[in-house]
């Protein structure tokens, strides 16, 4: 008689392989697909995601590097050169954080709201459009929850390593 625990496990981790390969495929979809969108903007998805996040309420008055960064999932290094080139074409400025002046806060100027709202607003929601035709508003709704799940649980993974790492690293080198 087949052990169906271990078929189960099999299908499950079959079905894992599919999601995460076709989330992979959507991200170098959205990386080329949305900076195409955005390109006469002189825009990148990065950069459309800088200026998405510095345009939200909560973000009235900069954000410093080390919370964006944590905003968009990716390393300081990272981000840094990207802000870098995005102060340097006028979408943003940093100024030390009056609050924490080892932190460099970055604030979006007149320049960028302007391409955010007047020139690459109108072009990601099209864009938008595009590439959730066929979906409901159900269908978008379900995909957004299932999406902020994988994520919490992706972040926890993510926490988990950086203390095992942190505890690695504070040990010292093995004798």
């Amino acid at each position: 008689m087949p052990n169906t625990s271990e078929n189960t496990d099999e299908a499950r981790m079959a079905l894992a392989n599919r999601v995460f390969f076709r989330l992979y495929q959507c991200a170098n979809m959205l990386h080329k697909t949305g900076s195409r969108a955005v390109e006469a903007e002189g825009l990148t998805t990065q950069q459309w995601a800088v200026l998405g996040a510095l345009s939200r309420d909560e973000a009235e008055g900069g954000m410093s590097v080390g919370d964006l960064a944590r905003y968009l999932k990716v390393s300081r290094q990272n981000l840094s050169g990207l802000v870098s080139r995005m102060e340097r074409d006028g979408h943003v400025t940093t100024a030390p954080d009056s609050r924490d002046r080892r932190s460099r806060l970055v604030t979006m100027t007149g320049s960028g709201q302007h391409v955010w709202k007047v020139e690459a607003q109108p072009k990601i929601y099209a864009y938008y459009e595009q590439v959730l035709d066929g979906f409901s508003v159900n269908d978008v709704t379900h995909t957004l929850h299932y999406l902020l799940k994988l994520l919490d649980n992706m972040q926890r993974v993510d926490d988990a390593q950086g203390e095992r790492k942190s505890r690695r690293s504070d040990a010292g080198p093995a004798a």
